[in-house]
């Protein structure tokens, strides 16, 4: 036995004492019996524990399986943890004095002894089979979905029927006289990842983000103490849910439950491993035992209706239903990743209001939104609203694709198992890293970059990849995995690990990340910089992408493996396109220009009007001349797919004013009916082009460039959209009363006379038709849905989106089904019997996402 970690024995003398210090903060009780006799230990927490049953609880359980002896030892160093700081920890008092802490520091006291001192890897609690073999699974023994099983001898074998045995009768009898249970912590090891519950199903459950979030807050604690990443394997059911666990029985009392598991072993090195894991989830427990009131019925109720009322490039307004009520107000949370944490580092609104419109966003980027309501007295909050995803639209310039490689093209290379190396591509899910049985494993991921135009400019690039296991990475803090860019021109064979292996990278992306940052069940991603970026674009005359996923490549003496298993989306134990590796591009296409010469030009006096020649400045009278000049594109550009990227206009002066007086000039963007001196004074002005130019600036040089910005390049798109000229007035001013100062500018018959240069790229503006008369219907126990459209030569295909809350109003507003040019899809991972909103979007080679057609599916209850 491990003579660092507390025996049972030590655990029940620890909690008999510290109940007799401090009475009025502990209360220790036995819920149960053990076969063996044990008493089954449950301590209570709170200040003042008289009154802990009517305060909102967390239910703390450890050690339900035998070997994992973090959930005991954690238990017992967070008891401590609470004499040591109650009095003066503000946090800790806030949480107690709101909240109850019930905590089973151990659920299998006897197979948690027979670990200790007899067989380390003991899992089952000591009940006798009576034909030689001892022990029942308790995670399998509850009556969620619990599935019999006749072999006995097998570690997760269930018992004869659902609570078999003392210890879940136990725990099962306290929960249901305790309806003030609201969150259920279930600790375990191995894997550093958080196993939120499930119903047993594909689709969103209304308490999905709640669960998702506490780990991702609970989380973020760990991160503060210790920087380790835990995954949070949540949104994904697995292949094979777990029948019999506590977590789900939890859950389906309408206790928010999550199974954490810590470490990387069952009983690792006390003093390197186990207190740090200890210390990282001490915070994390006391934040989860903060949360309790907010899942109780003093909580506000949870905000209805969080939906996305419209999305621009640069923006989204959000909208919600509330009762009309004083005391509330919403907390808006903000990310751009999946699973992150809603605290002061995403808050993005407090408001009173039922909308909030969030600006300054990046364009073509995916962001995420929660909300909840709060009490503005007692500070208590609501339960979160499902959460809203959403990517914004794409700038007037950009153009975008979402590339996923083919079967053919994903897959990992193993140093030891060269002759089946092909079979891994296309199969389930790569291993990258070291192990004895595979030697090193390296993951290759091509992807097909034909469908964007060379010479196109990378505007953002980002790689993302789903690991789906981590058990295999058995050594904390050790290891590093990165993603190389290879010249798929010089790698002869990707099937061959050799000409994988020893190619010398073109670039590695951005950083590499450490084994304790490296989770399951939250995509990774990799932002491409500048210098990546534009390889990128040079590597779009290869018209492919070749990545190289690797992990470390040695062992330290006596460990057998470092593995990070990643999905692929193909193969029967993959799970489709949601979890495929992908590439998001943000591009702009290739500019064209043109460069115009002016159709007129005319210098405007008070009195008369010269044409051919361009000057401005004040006459002797003190009166302003105005210059003008007129542009005509005298090329046909279609107007809905010219989209004008940049645009300069350059003149030339002759001369410079003599006097030292501050003449500055600018140039205006106008509306202009006739070329008069009075129209011209009463012009309607569109922008000012560029920056004025002063008389010091004139005399250093003769050539000047005024530079559109982008409300003058939308209003040049306008004009070109209405055909008619581009008129432009050169105007002086003073900071006081100017006469005979003026400037003569390029006379309209010189060799190199005002240019108006426009760079421009051929893309569509507008979406096309949304489609039509979309239909449901069941067959074999699927939903099929189809859909109509009009004949359009631009529709590329269509995007079908499910979401169970409300009507989706964004293609990424809820779990994509399919995209392509068909005209109806199955969904394959939702379930008939539930009610739900779907969503089609046609788009096109932008893309461009028309309005959505949106239909209720009632699902069996309410059909």
């Amino acid at each position: 036995m491990k003579i660092q970690y507390a025996s049972y024995q030590d655990t029940i003398e620890f909690l008999q004492s510290a109940m007799s210090a401090h009475p009025h903060l502990l209360r220790l009780q036995s819920i149960g019996e053990t076969w063996e006799g044990r008493p089954i230990m449950l301590v209570t927490i709170s200040l003042d524990v008289t009154y802990a049953d009517d305060k909102p609880a967390l239910l703390y359980t450890g050690s339900i399986h035998a070997r994992e002896w973090i959930g005991n030892e954690l238990a017992v160093k967070f008891v401590q943890y609470v004499i040591d700081n109650y009095r003066f920890n503000p946090k800790l008092q806030h949480a107690l004095t709101r909240n109850t802490l019930y905590m089973v520091p151990c659920l299998n006291p006897d197979g948690f002894e027979y670990s200790r001192n007899h067989f380390s890897f003991w899992r089952k609690n000591r009940r006798n089979n009576g034909d030689g073999t001892f022990g029942v699974d308790l995670n399998r023994n509850f009556d969620a979905k619990f599935m019999r099983n006749q072999n006995t001898g097998s570690n997760t074998y269930g018992g004869p029927h659902a609570f078999s045995e003392p210890e879940t009768c136990a725990i099962r009898d306290f929960v249901e006289s305790h309806e003030n249970i609201r969150i259920a912590l279930d600790y375990h090891s191995q894997g550093n990842v958080f196993f939120p519950a499930h119903k047993f199903n594909h689709e969103v459950e209304i308490e999905g983000t709640d669960l998702n979030v506490l780990c991702a807050n609970m989380n973020h604690e760990i991160k503060k103490v210790t920087g380790r990443q835990y995954g949070i394997h949540r949104g994904k059911p697995p292949a094979q849910l777990i029948h019999g666990s506590g977590r789900e029985y939890y859950y389906r009392k309408g206790i928010i439950a999550t199974v954490v598991e810590v470490g990387t072993r069952n009983i690792p090195d006390y003093m390197k491993n186990m207190s740090e894991s200890v210390a990282e989830n001490i915070p994390a427990v006391q934040y989860a035992l903060s949360e309790a009131i907010n899942y109780s019925p003093l909580a506000p109720k949870r905000v209805e209706g969080f939906t996305i009322k419209s999305v621009a490039h640069d923006s989204v307004e959000l909208e919600w239903q509330y009762e009309d009520r004083d005391d509330i107000y919403f907390e808006v949370y903000r990310s751009q990743h999946n699973k992150n944490p809603c605290g002061e580092e995403t808050l993005v609104a407090i408001t009173k209001t039922l909308g909030f419109v969030d600006r300054q966003l990046q364009s073509g980027h995916s962001y995420f939104y929660n909300i909840r309501a709060v009490d503005k007295v007692t500070k208590i909050k609501s339960p979160f609203s499902p959460e809203l995803r959403l990517k914004t639209r794409l700038g007037r310039t950009e153009s975008a694709r979402t590339l996923f490689p083919s079967r053919e093209t994903v897959g990992y290379l193993s140093q030891n198992n060269q002759a089946k190396n092909k079979e891994h591509f296309g199969y389930n899910s790569m291993f990258i890293g070291v192990d004895k049985k595979r030697g090193i494993s390296m993951g290759v991921v091509q992807f097909d970059l034909s469908s964007i135009v060379e010479g196109s400019q990378i505007l953002s690039a980002q790689f993302f990849i789903y690991p789906m296991n981590r058990v295999a990475a058995k050594i904390e803090k050790y290891g590093e995995w990165s993603v190389a860019i290879l010249d798929a021109d010089q790698v002869e064979d990707i099937y061959d690990y050799s000409c994988i292996a020893d190619a010398k990278p073109l670039h590695t992306l951005g950083q590499t990340i450490e084994s304790d940052k490296l989770t399951q069940g939250i995509w990774m991603k990799w932002l491409f910089n500048g210098v990546e970026r534009s390889l990128l674009a040079k590597l779009l005359k290869q018209k492919r992408l070749l990545l190289r996923l690797q992990g470390p490549k040695k062992l330290p003496l006596g460990k057998d493996s470092q593995v990070m298993q990643f999905d692929i989306g193909y193969g029967s134990f993959g799970s489709g396109l949601h979890y495929r590796p992908n590439l998001e591009l943000v591009y702009q296409l290739p500019e064209q220009q043109l460069a115009l010469s002016p159709l007129s030009c005319n210098t405007i006096y008070k009195d008369k009007v010269v044409a051919d020649k361009l000057a401005s400045g004040f006459d002797a009278e003190g009166d302003i001349v105005y210059g003008q000049m007129s542009f005509d594109l005298n090329v046909d550009l279609p107007v809905d797919r010219t989209v004008f990227t940049n645009a300069c206009l350059t003149v030339r002066c002759c001369n410079s004013i003599a006097s030292a007086r501050d003449v500055r000039f600018t140039i205006e963007l106008v509306e202009l009916r006739d070329v008069d001196y009075q129209h011209v004074k009463q012009r309607q002005k569109i922008e000012y082009i560029g920056y004025e130019v002063s008389n010091e600036q004139l005399r250093e040089r003769a050539e000047h460039h005024f530079i559109f910005d982008s409300y003058s390049l939308q209003e040049l798109e306008r004009l070109h959209q209405a055909q008619t000229p581009f008129y432009f007035i050169i105007r002086a001013t003073a900071e006081s009363q100017a006469t005979d100062a003026l400037v003569n500018w390029t006379n309209c018959q010189d060799q190199q006379p005002a240019q108006l240069k426009i760079d421009y790229i051929e893309r569509r503006k507008h979406p096309v038709a949304a489609p039509h008369n979309l239909q449901t219907q069941v067959e074999n126990g699927v939903v099929k849905l189809t859909w109509e459209n009009e004949e359009d030569d631009d529709l590329v295909g269509f995007f079908v989106v499910r979401n169970r809350f409300h009507p989706p109003r964004s293609p990424f507003d809820g779990v994509k089904l399919y995209g392509g040019p068909d005209n109806y899809t199955l969904d394959n991972f939702g379930t008939p019997d539930i009610a739900k909103y779907y969503a089609v979007f046609s788009y096109d080679d932008v893309p461009n996402y028309s309005q959505p057609v949106t239909i209720y599916y009632p699902g069996k209850t309410e059909r």
